[in-house]
């Protein structure tokens, strides 16, 4: 029994937060919604934070042996979303090429799309495949993916194309 009162006291707690923050927004004149209408839809990002992959430096993923930290001081905003990085020099690379460095799929798990449904992909569950980033939602859905990734890349393409997510991140 306090188990569900705790649940309720959550979900309470939750729900007024979440309506002072909407209050705050519209309150805030048109700034606050217009920065939100600029994000590109199917771009996965902190739901804390809103920054991408969590913070990582997304440069990070193919020059280091582990995904390093980003910091705010160096952030780029790119499809509306923001990116840090590590140093200065990371956000000047990724500035120049941000297709190659940002995670395929907008950072949905990978294997999740080729089975044909979105998850969103953890940025410390990746790999490296062809100079592309792909995320995953489980180790086991990387695992599966290293079996038979041409298949899978060819699935979760399709997946992603169907959902419309493709083009709005082309447009954006």
């Amino acid at each position: 029994m306090m188990r569900q009162i705790g649940k309720q006291f959550l979900t309470l707690a939750g729900l007024r937060t979440f309506f002072l923050g909407l209050v705050f927004v519209l309150g805030s004149g048109t700034s606050g919604i217009g920065a939100a209408s600029r994000v590109v839809p199917g771009m996965v990002v902190d739901p804390l934070s809103g920054v991408a992959l969590n913070g990582y430096d997304a440069v990070t993923y193919f020059t280091e042996a582990e995904p390093v930290p980003g910091r705010p001081e160096f952030e780029f905003y790119w499809k509306g979303v923001p990116w840090f990085f590590s140093s200065a020099a990371n956000l000047e690379i990724f500035a120049k090429a941000p297709e190659i460095y940002a995670p395929q799929f907008g950072g949905h798990g990978t294997m999740s799309l080729a089975r044909g449904f979105f998850s969103d992909g953890n940025p410390l569950i990746y790999r490296v495949l062809d100079n592309r980033l792909y995320l995953f939602y489980s180790f086991g859905n990387r695992e599966a993916f290293s079996l038979v990734d041409k298949t899978a890349r060819v699935k979760a393409m399709d997946t992603w194309q169907k959902s419309g997510f493709a083009e709005a991140q082309n447009r954006g």
